[in-house]
């Protein structure tokens, strides 16, 4: 691994790594700029990823191709009715000497894809709650560490509603990002078909490690922040709670519930590696705008009048900022 003889030339390696990695991914997913943005933010800042869109849209492709990016190991878990939590952390057994011995899950390698999460009840949902904010999990009484760096970047169709479970605002809140995914433009998809329907085979170069990443996620922790882009921060997630005094009147008239503490730092974690992927030192008001949507749309609950004006999350965000 290399050393940086300042943090200056790090931020500036950060960037380099950043945009490599995007050329890599570019060679396989077509377009999803802004998503590919968030998901290495996400990583590079310690955080996790819910990936929201309809069936098609290469949710699980996107995660996949950047894992084959990272040299990171790397596991995928289809989520079903019938899945139980021993399926995820692991379970003990009894070995060949009768004594109990722990036979590890998934969960344990840096990258997890919770495919379709909300496909399964609350009580497996909440196997992944522990392992997401403590890097670890507890079986039978034991606790055991998960390997570092550890993402879980988990994906969710909106429109099936059958069968599903909604996902509990304790383990929303566990996601630094909801990212939603649109449909490609006209041209996109035609690129797209294209090169899914010949006989090309593309192969993804890996550019970054684990000590690597870690190097930069304790980078980005280092990042000096101007006071008033804290303030800024804080102000806008104090305005989306309506239940306080000095609420914003958006989020009296259209919220029932708004966001926490977690929103806040996530504000301004997400603003510093927004500032060095685009080559800043220290971030402005503009880097926490920035992240500000994948950031609380999933952390403020609109009430019964916002949901009958059909007016969305992202609107009652963008008159808040």
């Amino acid at each position: 691994m290399k050393k940086y003889s300042s943090d200056v030339e790090a931020a500036d390696a950060l960037k380099n790594t950043y945009q490599e990695l995007t050329k890599e991914i570019g060679k396989v997913i077509v377009g999803q700029e802004e998503t590919v943005k968030l998901l290495l933010t996400a990583i590079f800042c310690q955080g996790h990823c819910l990936l929201v869109g309809v069936p098609g849209l290469a949710k699980t492709l996107l995660v996949q191709t950047i894992a084959s990016a990272l040299d990171l190991n790397f596991n995928r878990i289809q989520f079903t009715p019938d899945l139980m939590p021993s399926d995820i952390v692991g379970s003990e057994t009894l070995d060949n000497n009768r004594n109990f011995k722990f036979i590890k899950g998934p969960v344990f390698a840096n990258i997890i894809l919770a495919d379709e999460i909300n496909r399964t009840p609350p009580k497996t949902q909440s196997a992944l709650l522990e392992s997401m904010q403590e890097y670890s999990v507890t079986v039978a009484g034991e606790r055991h560490a998960l390997n570092k760096p550890f993402f879980v970047l988990a994906t969710q169709n909106p429109i099936e509603q059958e069968g599903t479970y909604p996902l509990p605002e304790a383990q929303l809140d566990r996601f630094m990002f909801m990212v939603n995914l649109d449909y490609p433009s006209f041209e996109q998809e035609l690129n797209i078909v294209k090169n899914t329907t010949s006989d090309k085979k593309t192969q993804v170069n890996k550019v970054l490690g684990a000590e690597e990443i870690i190097e930069f996620q304790n980078l980005v922790r280092k990042v000096p922040v101007a006071d008033n882009v804290v303030e800024y921060a804080v102000k806008l997630v104090h305005k989306t709670r309506p239940n306080i005094d000095g609420a914003s009147e958006e989020s009296k008239k259209f919220l029932e519930w708004g966001a926490g503490p977690r929103a806040s730092q996530n504000l301004v974690l997400a603003a510093k590696c927004h500032a060095l992927i685009n080559g800043k030192y220290s971030p402005d008001i503009e880097d926490v705008k920035a992240v500000a949507f994948p950031v609380l749309r999933h952390r403020v609950v609109r009430n019964f009048k916002a949901e009958a004006e059909g007016i969305s999350t992202e609107e009652i965000i963008k008159k808040l900022m």
